[in-house]
């Protein structure tokens, strides 16, 4: 028994211990970059749409916009300029 208790707390310590000296970064706390979401979206729409998205124009616009135009793959109205007809 006093074996068991004796791991339950040494365990709870070392957990404990690790969890209060992560390095961790919530997006919450530190805000986010509105410029390295419009390239991520980029990113996405290019995979979702392959050849039919101009990529390396959507990326350009979010530098150009310092990512105040975030293009959203499912609202067509904000990636039309980044389409074409192949």
């Amino acid at each position: 028994m006093a074996g068991k208790l004796t791991f339950c707390i040494y365990f709870i310590l070392v957990a404990f211990f690790c969890l209060e000296h992560t390095n961790a970064n919530p997006a919450i706390a530190t805000g986010w970059d509105p410029l390295e979401i419009c390239i991520e979206n980029c990113a996405q729409c290019k995979k979702m749409f392959g050849p039919w998205f101009e990529g390396p124009l959507c990326a350009e616009s979010c530098i150009k916009f310092r990512g105040k135009l975030i293009p959203d793959c499912e609202d067509l109205a904000s990636i039309a300029p980044f389409l074409n007809k192949l």
